[in-house]
């Protein structure tokens, strides 16, 4: 599910008159064997066929060590994915950061040159940082003296006004582990007196597009609004690179972005868990969480476009529903009893008056926010559906489907707590004989969450009830392919939201 968007092939022969293997400069083989073992490869079981089309340096902070970015279009894939691979030389080996060295250039000699890859070395995050608010804000280099490709970027400062921290340095930094389409490197540091100061987290974006990364842009909005409920922008990387598909072929994209870091706030995902394994009520904080989730939405619809719901636009949004429910039904057969069930739903919806279109979180679950100290909910990834194109995630959205994925993150809640799905048969029933206590747990933490929501949007659900049954059914039926697909046993869980909510519209 995290493989990133590859909907558009920017690099497609019919938009140029040089194929891809012809363009930028080609590497080595052990680049290749390299990046094909990482998590953020994308053609997982091949071997990719990398050529650099650009690349720039960074500063380093020991002239002992050369930083570089490349560029690498992988020839070999399909849609000619673009990814991005920050690497550091030493002439040292880098202590306790073998898992991270990519190959030795001439070996055993006094010339040795250790290649990292930069995401484990602390220099690169020191100067990716020092980049990011250098108001020169600028660098550039060509993959050769004479290649035709080239990349260039651009550092962005995003601190609020008054922050000292460009005099601060990095302690240390440290890879967290799990991530696919891109990598996130937490940065301790100090002060400008040498006391500890915020820890960073930075997100390298490993898979790169041309447009706006909806996660800088809908953060640094919140942000400049006055939200708390985003951790604080500190610096984001805008790269350049040449793309025959663009009007005046250059594109442009985020290569990373850097932003307060909250390490001691569990995730509301691990939290519910906890307090519906003892069958502890939430309706407090899953109330409190509507309300910042409706504070979020009123932001984000004061700061950026929004766009009115006109018969055009809704007769899209429904086709794009009933798309997916076409490609739900042909992988999971036990749906083709529902069909009809599902089009009155999708009727309902689109015969009701729709609010207007704004930015959303547009991935909305338990697991996308923290529970932070003193400051409660914040929100995190405003990336969006990382199936949907990167112009789907960047374009105005109805703010109940953010709604309607809380709302079914609730029953996943549930459907955890019963062994995988245990408690609910697999036609999608509660199985009377197993615990239906959690399915009354989550209930009522869905409907606190709903309460909240609308005391503080001012927006009367009730009114707006077949609109949201018709999102978060589309969602169940995205969950019942994903479980399908990778979790059957899990299967029972959208099932039995796509019976409830079938049920209600008949």
């Amino acid at each position: 599910m995290n493989d990133g968007d590859r909907a558009r092939n920017p690099y497609s022969s019919a938009s140029s008159d040089l194929a891809p293997h012809h363009r930028g400069t080609p590497l080595p083989d052990y680049v290749n064997a390299w990046v094909s073992t990482q998590r953020w490869f994308g053609n997982k079981g091949q071997v990719p066929a990398l050529r650099s089309i650009g690349h720039f340096t960074l500063e380093s902070p020991d002239p002992t060590i050369t930083i570089r970015v490349d560029l690498m279009l992988d020839t070999a894939s399909l849609d000619l994915t673009l990814y991005q691979v920050p690497t550091t030389e030493r002439v040292l080996e880098l202590a306790g950061a073998t898992n991270a060295l990519i190959t030795v250039r001439k070996p055993g000699s006094e010339h040795a040159r250790y290649i990292y890859d930069a995401a484990y070395d602390p220099a690169f995050a020191s100067a990716l940082l020092q980049f990011m608010t250098d108001h020169n804000g600028a660098s550039f280099a060509r993959s050769e003296p004479t290649a035709k490709w080239s990349a260039s970027a651009r550092g962005h400062d995003l601190r609020p006004a008054g922050d000292t921290a460009s005099a601060s340095q990095v302690l240390t930094s440290r890879v967290l582990s799990g991530e696919q389409s891109s990598t996130s490197i937490i940065v301790e540091r100090t002060g400008p007196l040498g006391t500890p100061t915020t820890p960073l987290i930075c997100k390298i974006f490993r898979i790169i597009h041309a447009g706006e990364n909806p996660d800088v842009m809908v953060q640094t909005a919140l942000a400049a609004a006055g939200s708390n409920r985003v951790p604080l922008p500190y610096g984001a990387v805008e790269g350049q690179w040449d793309d025959p598909a663009e009007p005046s072929n250059r594109a442009v994209g985020h290569l990373a972005f850097a932003q307060e870091f909250l390490p001691d706030a569990p995730d509301a995902w691990r939290t519910a868990l906890v307090a519906a394994a003892s069958r502890s009520d939430f309706t407090g904080p899953a109330f409190r969480l509507g309300q910042a989730t409706a504070q979020v939405h009123h932001d984000l619809a004061r700061t950026l476009p929004t766009r009115e719901a006109t018969s055009t636009v809704i007769a899209a949004e429904m086709a794009k529903m009933r798309l997916r429910c076409r490609q739900a039904l042909n992988e999971v057969p036990v749906l083709a009893d529902y069909r009809e069930s599902i089009e009155a739903v999708f009727v309902r919806a689109e015969s009701v008056p729709w609010p207007k279109l704004q930015r959303i979180h547009g991935d909305f679950h338990l697991g996308q926010v923290l529970d932070v100290p003193h400051r409660g909910w914040v929100l995190l990834d405003f990336e969006g559906e990382p199936l949907r194109s990167l112009r789907e995630r960047t374009e105005p959205d109805i703010a109940l489907r953010d709604v309607a994925g809380m709302l079914r993150s609730f029953s996943y809640v549930a459907g955890a707590m019963t062994a995988t799905g245990a408690g609910i048969d697999r036609t999608g029933e509660i199985d009377a004989s197993g615990d239906t206590d959690i399915f009354e747990w989550a209930t009522t933490c869905r409907e606190a969450f709903l309460t909240g929501y609308a005391e503080c949007s001012g927006i009367d659900l009730a009114q707006k009830q077949a609109l949201l049954d018709a999102f978060e059914l589309d969602k169940a039926l995205y969950e019942a392919v994903y479980e399908v697909r990778n979790r059957p046993t899990w299967l029972p869980i959208p099932l039995a939201a796509i019976k409830r909510l079938v049920r209600l519209s008949s």
